[in-house]
């Protein structure tokens, strides 16, 4: 169906925490889900959005949301905006964990909060969180007067109670139905049932060029908090999102600051958690201001897909801001070009010009996507392939390296599409495992979005110069042009030939 489905939680119960500022509700959230998702620092509000995980301590898994602190943020702007992101969870979930602090005591806000659950008739669980010992139980007492019936003393920080905790949550969950994981797609054909994961994309850029309106204006529905403060969104959330009957994972990831401008722990962890973001995605989109243009820290951004060999897409959002009365056709093209010309490293990436805020363009974004699909089952035939590659050594021969020169046996493009190889070539030419810091960095994107490769046979892989590997890919290009992709040319030694340095 054309109209898109937002499919977050609804096959698994939804359990939300919510909370005063400080109260210790990320450090619950990560203990219950048994990771550490949620970013936990002493600073309050550093969670503004919600931020969904699957806790399977128990015998009954459910989605547990970690929300924003809904009072005294510490930044007024947002405030009313967190507090309207707690609202829906109050509205969406089957359970509310209420979190106090036990150190500190009842406090005018825990006593408002309160009624606001309490109007909300659904089941609450009191938690007095930061309970750590035994000597601290009598700190419990005074909380009583809130009128749950539902009271259990934890410490998430020691993982003390919460055992109990999850007895309770169970009791007080609704009966199951057809549980399954909400970011898998169960299909059925030959040999029974079996589970796919969703296309996972990451939004990622700089702080504040307009993210998370991006994936507002996708689902319609305002589900990531948006606001003209820098680094609103400081954890990456994931977002199941259905459209004509295929499931995506929408990676609203925390905006990438230069590291010398990070303002805090907590920042350094979201800038962290978006590289995560990009190497766990199996398409990246680069969102770029188009009233600020490219950047250093947008190519820098563009680097780190680069580098991960990941399939891309390039949004110049804000459109609305900048586009012309007249020659707009025209003044769109000059952009994407000097856009090109900017980011040349990723000039497979397709370019769209796009308005979060007005929607312009928004719905062409997955036609980028289908091209993107459809050109990585694009294949080259061995012997096309061969013709094309050796016809290119000959139109430019390879550069003398250490007097030596390169030379290509046969060529061949692999069914299976995109492994990197011992010798694959990676930024600077150097091989993936020194370029990516690792074999780990590099995760398989999904079959039909892994890029395009190509095994090499010569008689030395490090005898193949980046300048000259560009040339290749080029030259590859012309042949099929895999918009969106990264082409990898794996580079191995024929048989009976030792590679020198």
């Amino acid at each position: 169906m054309r109209n898109a489905l937002v499919n977050e939680a609804h096959t698994l119960p939804n359990v939300a925490i919510v909370g005063r500022p400080n109260v210790g509700k990320s450090a619950l959230f990560n203990r219950l889900v048994g990771r550490k998702i949620a970013i936990v620092h002493d600073q309050p509000g550093t969670t503004r959005d919600r931020l969904p995980g699957t806790c399977t301590r128990g015998e009954r898994p459910f989605t547990l949301w970690d929300t924003g602190g809904i009072f005294g943020a510490g930044e007024s702007e947002l405030t009313q905006q967190v507090r309207h992101a707690a609202d829906n969870a109050l509205r969406e979930s089957d359970l509310l964990l209420f979190v106090v602090d036990g150190k500190e005591g009842l406090s005018p806000v825990d006593e408002e909060l309160a009624r606001m659950l309490r109007k909300s008739q659904k089941p609450v669980v009191l938690v007095i969180n930061k309970i750590d010992t035994q000597k601290h139980d009598p700190l419990a007492v005074e909380f009583d007067s809130l009128g749950f019936e539902k009271i259990i003393s934890v410490s998430a920080e020691h993982d003390r109670g919460t055992s109990e905790l999850l007895d309770s949550i169970e009791l007080q969950l609704p009966s199951p139905a057809s549980i399954e994981d909400p970011t898998l797609v169960r299909s059925i054909g030959q040999g029974g049932s079996k589970i796919e994961r969703p296309i996972a994309i990451a939004i990622v850029g700089r702080p504040n060029v307009g993210k998370s309106s991006l994936i507002n204006s996708i689902v319609r529905v305002e589900r990531a908090i948006v606001s003209e403060l820098p680094g609103t969104t400081r954890d990456a959330i994931d977002i199941v999102y259905e459209r004509d009957g295929l499931k995506f994972v929408f990676i609203d990831t925390a905006g990438i600051r230069r590291r010398g401008k990070v303002s805090s722990s907590a920042e350094v962890f979201s800038v962290m958690r978006a590289e995560r973001s990009i190497r766990r995605a199996d398409v990246c989109i680069l969102v770029i201001d188009l009233t600020m243009g490219v950047t250093a820290q947008d190519k820098r951004i563009a680097g780190l897909i680069q580098k991960a060999r990941k399939p891309a897409i390039i949004i110049l959002n804000k459109w609305d801001l900048v586009k012309p009365r007249r020659r707009e056709k025209q003044s769109g093209k000059e952009l994407i070009e000097e856009t090109r010309s900017r980011i040349f490293f990723l000039k497979y990436a397709p370019v769209l010009i796009t308005s979060a805020s007005t929607g312009e363009n928004v719905d062409r974004l997955f036609a980028k996507i289908d091209k993107v699909q459809h050109a990585a089952r694009k294949r080259i035939g061995t012997g096309v392939l061969n013709r094309l590659l050796r016809q290119a050594f000959e139109a430019n021969p390879p550069p003398l390296v250490k007097g030596r020169r390169l030379k290509l046996f046969y060529a061949t493009q692999p069914r299976n599409g995109g492994l990197l190889g011992r010798h694959s070539l990676g930024e600077g030419g150097q091989s993936a495992d020194r370029s990516l810091g690792g074999a780990s960095h590099f995760e398989k994107p999904r079959r039909n979005l892994a890029p395009p490769e190509f095994v090499l046979f010569v008689n030395d892989p490090q005898l193949m110069t980046e300048a000259y590997r560009r040339y290749l890919e080029t030259r590859v290009r012309e042949a099929e042009p895999y918009p969106g992709l990264p082409i990898i040319l794996t580079l191995r030694a024929r048989a009976g030939n030792v590679s020198r340095r």
